[in-house]
C-alpha cells in the first residue's frame, strides 16, 4: 500500500491562513491608512501593520500594530479596540470569507527584539568575539 504523502508544515500555517492573513493585513492597512477610522487617537498616529496571524479555522486574526516612531503603543491598542467592531465589519467588506474573523490587536514587538540584538551585538564582549583572529599558526 503506498504512503500517503503529508503536507510539510509551515511555519505561520496552511498556505490559506498565511494568503487570508495577507488578505486581511493589506484591508486593515488600507482601513488605518485612508483614516476611515474617527477617533482622535488613531488620526494623531501613523500606525503601521507588519502582520496578521490567523487561527486555523480563520475566525480569529491576531494583529500585529505599531505606531510610527512606536509611541503612545498602549493608547493605540486602546483606540483600535473601541474601534473594533467598525474595523470587523470593514474587513468583512473587503475579504471574501464565510465568517468575518474576530479581530484582537496586539502590539508588534519585532523591533525591540531587533533593537536589542543590534545593542548586544554591539558590546564590547561580543566585538572582541567577531574580530578576524590575527593569531595564524
Amino acid at each position: 500500500m503506498p504512503r500517503r504523502h503529508q503536507p510539510e508544515k509551515h511555519p505561520g500555517g496552511s498556505h490559506r491562513q498565511l494568503r487570508v492573513a495577507e488578505t486581511v493585513r493589506h484591508a486593515i492597512a488600507d482601513i488605518l491608512a485612508q483614516g476611515q477610522v474617527h477617533d482622535p487617537v488613531l488620526e494623531g498616529h501613523l500606525v503601521t501593520v507588519p502582520e496578521v496571524r490567523m487561527s486555523a479555522d480563520l475566525k480569529l486574526a491576531t494583529i500585529y500594530v505599531m505606531p510610527l516612531g512606536g509611541r503612545d503603543t498602549a493608547d493605540v491598542i486602546d483606540a483600535l479596540d473601541r474601534n473594533r467592531k467598525f474595523l470587523r465589519g470593514e474587513i468583512a467588506r473587503r475579504v471574501n470569507l464565510k465568517f468575518a474573523p474576530d479581530i484582537r490587536f496586539r502590539v508588534d514587538e519585532r523591533f525591540d527584539e531587533a533593537e536589542r540584538i543590534e545593542k548586544l551585538l554591539r558590546t564590547p564582549a561580543v566585538q572582541r568575539d567577531l574580530a578576524p583572529d590575527t593569531d595564524e599558526s
